[in-house]
This record gives C-alpha cells, structure tokens and sequence, in this order.
C-alpha cells in the first residue's frame, strides 16, 4: 500500500517548498496562519485541512487535485516562474 492522503500532502508541501525555495514561514504567510502551526502539520503532529489544501494550491498555482496526488505531480504542475532560480537558491 502507498502513502496516505496526509502522508501524499506532507511530501508534496515539502517538495513544493524545496522547488519554490520557501520556508515554513513562507508558506505561513500566505496561508495566514502561524509558522508552528505549518511545522505541526508538516510534522504530523496537526492535519492539513482540505481548506488548507486549498489554500496551499492556489498559493503554489496548481490544482488541488495535483497537490493531493503527492510530490511529484505537485512538482510537475509547479508554474516555472514559482520555481528557485540558481541566484535565489545560492543567496539563501
């Protein structure tokens, strides 16, 4: 069996934050929530909701479809202009 529907979310919103070069801060201001409260759900600790979800892929500019079926459809799905460049990724 593969991974859960929480567990597909988690990968998926860490891929997307490595693709993009988003923190966990990042990702909580534009959810409008706080940054520990992103560290529990990508933790396991808390669920994405599915307004989260929502949330998580209109600020990514995918469907939410995409986001649900894990990481590397997230990815492939990701605008190229939300992606890190090389200058953004040696400046951090």
């Amino acid at each position: 069996m593969g991974m859960s529907l929480g567990e597909r979310v988690r990968s998926a919103v860490a891929s997307l934050m490595h693709a993009s070069g988003e923190s966990q801060a990042d990702v909580a201001a534009a959810l409008g929530v706080s940054q520990a409260q992103v560290s529990r759900r990508q933790s396991g600790g808390a669920a994405w909701s599915l307004a989260d979800c929502d949330a998580l892929a209109a600020h990514y500019g995918i469907d939410v479809l995409d986001l649900l079926a894990g990481p590397t459809r997230a990815c492939e799905c990701l605008p190229a202009g939300r992606r890190r460049t090389d200058a953004r990724a040696v400046a951090r």
